[in-house]
């Protein structure tokens, strides 16, 4: 009897072991809602992206928990970064990063690096293009920067997102290169700048294409030039006979300046690297459906993707040439 009962239990035993293994080899993935931090305000590219890519994983159900966009704006983004680097080891929380990811820190001396996180996935580089009123005159950036010079930058406006972020770094290195200058007014999300803009608040912007499309089309803005050292390569005509493959690079119209954006996914420190291949799964099936092309397409994105090793490299050199710009802008916190 007593063999015959070891048997049993060792049967029991194994046929529990065989029923556990599978579990254990699971990958990991999320047990309650992912909160999608944006550290900018609300109608910004930032917003914009993080907001498609929630609606897009709901629609094709690439996740079985939900994903809430939280917008964390207050200190030029440092709300949003400091409370995912306050969330070690949370895999519940995945944050979208723009260049303020370096001009932030740089600028405020907030205690926030971006080595403070873990690198996930690149998702694209966004554009930025100098816009003006339809209204004006300026067909070409030369024209523009002309008619700045000769204003003064007490009669001319540039708003842009924030202070001492993408945009101001922007008209910073314009006003090296050309020696005109600007009055400069930071406002709070990129969607804002552009209505700023339509309105004759402002003079010019250096808006992300997505924030400012809306208004092209409606014939209220008019583009210049591009800050990309290629012309973006989308062809379809969105208003009149003009694409964004029609807008010059501003190299090519004159004025020699360049500056791309990231927009890339992070997590906080501390996670696994089960946890983070989860997302960098989603997020592959995310640039796989129609909307997300559309979207590419519909903000004149650079599609460069990015992850691993080579995405954490690109992020060390970006931050490096921040550095560099910013101090050349009398930027730096303390400077």
């Amino acid at each position: 009897m007593k063999t015959s009962f070891d048997r049993i239990v060792r049967a029991a035993l194994a046929a529990a072991v065989v029923a556990i293994w599978p579990l254990s080899g699971q990958a990991w993935e999320p047990s309650k809602t992912v909160e999608f931090i944006v550290p900018a305000g609300t109608g910004g590219g930032a917003d914009q992206m993080a907001r498609a890519i929630q609606g897009i994983v709901a629609k094709h159900n690439l996740m079985k928990e939900s994903m809430v966009v939280v917008n964390r704006s207050g200190g030029s983004g440092a709300e949003g970064f400091l409370d995912v680097k306050g969330s070690e080891g949370n895999p519940h929380k995945i944050i979208i990063t723009l260049s303020n990811l370096f001009t932030t820190p740089l600028a405020t001396g907030v205690p926030f690096n971006w080595r403070d996180l873990t690198p996930v996935k690149m998702m694209a580089l966004d554009n930025f293009v100098l816009w003006v009123n339809a209204e004006t005159p300026y067909k070409t950036p030369k024209e523009y920067v002309a008619a700045v010079k000769k204003a003064g930058a007490k009669n001319m406006k540039m708003g842009g997102t924030g202070a001492k972020q993408e945009d101001q770094i922007i008209t910073a290195a314009i006003e090296q290169l050309t020696g005109a200058k600007w009055t400069y007014i930071p406002i709070k999300g990129g969607g804002a700048v552009a209505v700023q803009l339509v309105g004759k608040h402002i003079d010019s912007s250096v808006n992300n294409p997505i924030e400012a499309v809306a208004h092209w089309r409606g014939g209220k803005l008019r583009p210049l030039c591009v800050f990309n050292d290629n012309r973006m390569p989308y062809e379809e005509k969105l208003t009149g006979d003009l694409s964004w493959n029609s807008i010059p690079t501003c190299k090519q119209a004159g004025l020699d300046v360049s500056y791309m954006m990231l927009r890339g996914i992070f997590m906080p420190g501390g996670v696994t690297a089960d946890q983070v291949q989860y997302y960098v799964g989603v997020l592959r099936k995310v640039q796989e459906t129609p909307e997300w092309k559309d979207l590419m397409a519909k903000g004149a994105f650079d599609t460069t993707s990015l992850e691993g090793k080579e995405y954490a490299d690109w992020v060390a050199r970006e931050e490096a040439r921040h550095v560099t710009l910013m101090k050349g802008a009398g930027f730096i916190a303390g400077q």
